[in-house]
């Protein structure tokens, strides 16, 4: 009877973890077309923290690069400057933007240009080891290109 008792506490306690919320919500993904011999490219999103607490994107990964790296981007003198950033720490129930100019996730030796129309699957992982994963599809975006109406 202990045995069974212990066994439905461990199950209540897997299921209670294996099914909660995730920390984060994505919204707005996309990933930037490339060109012919570009191995470059960058993914943009909205992250929504669902939690009260702060919460970490320590790393983020996809399988069409060699390389993922998080980035932000900065002014040093004149000149907007690209960085390497550890991570992306996004407040209690805020809205972190990964935005063209701004923080944002560089990839790097892409296997093969990103087209317009693909879909890109991305994995983040949060300093707590939780994984995020969402599907930014392929846009071609023109950079510098915004026309504002008066």
């Amino acid at each position: 009877m202990r045995t069974l008792v212990s066994s439905i506490a461990l199950m209540t306690l897997y299921a209670s973890h294996a099914f909660a919320a995730p920390s984060l919500s994505i919204s707005d993904a996309y990933a930037r077309a490339t060109p012919p011999n570009v191995t470059t490219s960058a993914v943009f999103a909205k992250l929504h923290n669902t939690t009260d607490k702060e919460v970490v994107v320590a790393s983020a990964k996809t399988e069409r690069a060699g390389a993922v790296e998080l980035h932000t981007v900065e002014q040093q003198g004149d000149v907007m400057k690209m960085r390497q950033v550890e991570s992306f720490t996004i407040a209690s129930e805020a809205t972190f933007a990964l935005k063209p100019g701004a923080e944002h996730i560089m990839l790097f030796n892409l296997d093969a240009p990103l087209k317009m129309g693909e879909q890109l699957s991305v994995e983040l992982t949060l300093l707590t080891g939780e994984k995020i994963n969402f599907d930014a599809p392929v846009k071609k975006v023109m950079q510098g290109m915004k026309h504002h109406h008066h």
